[in-house]
């Protein structure tokens, strides 16, 4: 079965298809994955500060405040897309930086993950958190920030290109046998989230998003590499059988095991300890998280 062929097949699945086929034809468990792959990657820092004001040189003035959560209902992308804004940025908006294009590979992952390790290092009084799924990473930088006085196509130029340097100097890091052998490029827009439901209904689709294209990946790169017929794969999704394994394969999702997260661990209000970067790979959707790291959306 050819790429096409594969996808013609499986466009029209739902979940419990997708999980039965990969189950019955390939002895795949799809909520065994890594969670890199089905739920993406975080990245934030443990202490945010808040840039209250600047200088007449530029000069931010600091101080910490708590954070709060709001409840979220819409995930669909034409909702998120809805507040994508051009050239200069409103005031008092989140802002948020995303569509890098990468191969999908889990060095790669890694790799970009580790960038955007870096990027929250270097612009650490502006971006708060960052998320990462399949070719893209999203930046949110704090809805205060004055950053380059909010001029959408510098601050887009700014993260992207650090982001691309970093990349190509880090590459060897993670394919120490194989030479970069192309130049590597990012593209990059910015919009604009009016309130912190929107913030939060925005990295939702994202998390969305992550798990249904890696649950759909998962079952075509399986099927063209078996060079299985449709009539095989086909059976195995059929009445009772189906059936059978989707209770075989009744696990909550949201109760899975995770990967460690690397969390630097506070040792007071010491100025070394402020802008500590931690990674995870966890739910993002659901109010635990927030309720755990308020300070992103004060």
């Amino acid at each position: 079965m050819n790429g096409k062929e594969a996808w013609d097949f499986i466009k029209d699945f739902d979940k419990s298809e997708l999980n039965n086929l990969l189950f019955d034809e390939f002895n795949v468990n799809y909520n065994a994955l890594e969670s890199i792959f089905r739920q993406g990657s975080y990245v934030l820092k443990i202490i945010v500060e808040d840039i209250v004001k600047h200088t007449n040189n530029d000069v931010p003035i600091k101080r910490r405040r708590s954070g709060f959560v709001e409840e979220i209902n819409n995930e669909t992308p034409e909702y998120v897309r809805s507040f994508e804004f051009d050239s200069k940025l409103m005031s008092s908006t989140w802002i948020v930086i995303h569509e890098f294009v990468k191969p999908n590979d889990d060095r790669t992952l890694n790799l970009m993950n580790l960038c955007a390790v870096v990027v929250l290092e270097k612009f650490w009084e502006d971006i708060v958190f960052a998320y990462g799924v399949s070719d893209e990473y999203s930046f949110i930088l704090k809805k205060a920030t004055n950053l380059y006085q909010r001029r959408a196509n510098t601050i887009i130029s700014a993260i992207v290109s650090f982001f691309t340097s970093t990349y190509v100097m880090r590459w060897k890091n993670f394919f120490p046998q194989s030479e970069l052998k192309n130049p590597s490029s990012f593209d990059g827009r910015a919009l604009c989230n009016s309130s912190t439901e929107i913030l939060r209904d925005y990295l939702s689709w994202r998390q969305v998003d992550c798990h249904i294209n890696n649950h759909y990946n998962s079952c075509f790169w399986k099927l063209v590499a078996s060079r299985k017929s449709k009539r095989k794969a086909q059976n195995s999704l059929k009445g009772a059988q189906l059936e059978k394994k989707i209770e075989e394969l009744a696990i909550d999702y949201n109760n899975l095991p995770v990967d460690t997260a690397l969390i630097h661990q506070e040792n007071g209000e010491t100025p070394e300890n402020y802008g500590k970067v931690i990674v995870g790979h966890i739910d993002i959707i659901g109010p635990t998280f927030w309720l755990e790291h308020p300070n992103i959306l004060d």
